[in-house]
């Protein structure tokens, strides 16, 4: 079982929180560094994806323009609102070997002051490979490091 420690919620201090403890991550290739409120009030996601060692080049990565975060128990969708280092569909970034990372980030619009958990959702619905995460906690961090694999 993982070991989880309490922080302060988001909000009440640097409004930031590494490595947020996560009930269901869907693909395990790729992790949440850090949650933030960046200087526009956006709500800043960063990840790391690594590259899955069955393609030889890689493979390639994209986001759904249809992303969305929805605070847990609610059926808010706050939609994506702008994306860094990442290609949103149907553009694809296409990786050179199968040791690659790519670090990227999500903003999306502010979430209400007593959210304790979101859901980050690139696409709910059969079929695909989505980027899907439930239950992140913005109170409570891995006590583990992030660990994406290179070998």
């Amino acid at each position: 079982m993982e070991t989880t420690t309490k922080t302060p919620k988001i909000r009440e201090i640097e409004r930031v929180i590494y490595n947020p403890f996560v009930k269901i991550n869907v693909e395990k290739k790729l992790e949440i560094l850090a949650i933030r409120n960046d200087k526009e009030n956006l709500l800043r996601i960063d990840f790391i994806y690594k590259t899955p060692s069955y393609y030889i080049n890689g493979g390639w990565i994209q986001m759904s323009p249809d992303c969305f975060i929805r605070p847990c128990g609610s059926s808010t969708k706050l939609k994506l609102v702008k994306a860094d280092n990442i290609p949103l569909a149907p553009t694809k970034h296409f990786f050179k070997t199968n040791n690659d990372l790519l670090s990227y980030s999500l903003y999306f619009p502010a979430i209400p002051e007593d959210t304790t958990s979101i859901d980050i959702i690139e696409c709910e619905g059969p079929g695909g490979n989505w980027f899907n995460f439930y239950g992140v906690s913005l109170e409570t961090v891995r006590t583990r490091k992030i660990r994406v694999n290179i070998n």
